[in-house]
């Protein structure tokens, strides 16, 4: 367990600015891990002026910001600070099976994390793309899936290991456990969506 930084050295611009350019996780980016902690009151304090909130999950070792809702920035008068964007079908569906592979690893005692590889990526949501004689196709939409979801920050590229990515969980605070009771149903959209693209 790492020691906590003295209250005197804390420092709260490097815990806004690194919560500014993504997700801060406590097994890759510890030292800015123990500000971000260290500063949790004042950094909500700090971001709730921009419109935002700070999301900070101990057990899970990680920590982002989140925009405010609708409602409460007209409350506050200041415009959403981050443009709301639609992801692509087969993205979005990778995070939905991504999150219920994710939830099924934590029912066994397979460890705390959840490494896969390219290929078992692609078998994942390959099944969801239009019938083709294809192939080289179907595995480049697939890869593109996957590399806009390692963009957004849900996979990680294992150092040092050709192919394999880490499910990050922070998957978890963006497809929530009501989502996922709802999977099936989700699917079968999911499903319905790929049918019409084929017609």
């Amino acid at each position: 367990m790492s020691r906590p930084v003295p209250r005197n050295e804390l420092n709260l611009p490097l815990a806004v600015t690194s919560l500014m350019k993504g997700v801060v996780y406590r097994d890759t980016a510890e030292s800015t891990w123990r500000h971000v902690l260290g500063l949790a009151s004042q950094v909500s304090d700090y971001v709730a002026t921009l419109g935002l909130a700070v999301v900070i999950d101990e057990a899970e070792g990680y920590a982002f910001l989140r925009s405010k809702s609708d409602d409460e920035l007209a409350d506050l008068g200041i415009p959403r600070l981050v443009a709301r964007h639609q992801l692509p079908l087969h993205t979005s569906l990778l995070l939905a099976l991504l999150r219920k592979k994710l939830a099924e690893h934590d029912t066994t005692d397979a460890g705390e994390r959840l490494i896969l590889t390219g290929e078992q990526l692609r078998d994942l949501v390959s099944p969801f793309f239009p019938a083709t004689t294809n192939e080289a196709r179907t595995i480049d939409q697939a890869d593109t899936a996957i590399r806009r979801v390692v963009d957004l920050g849900f996979l990680r590229r294992m150092p040092g290991q050709d192919g394999e990515y880490e499910v990050r969980r922070v998957i978890k605070a963006y497809v929530d456990a009501q989502w996922l009771a709802d999977f099936d149903a989700h699917l079968a959209e999911y499903a319905s969506i790929s049918r019409e693209e084929q017609l």
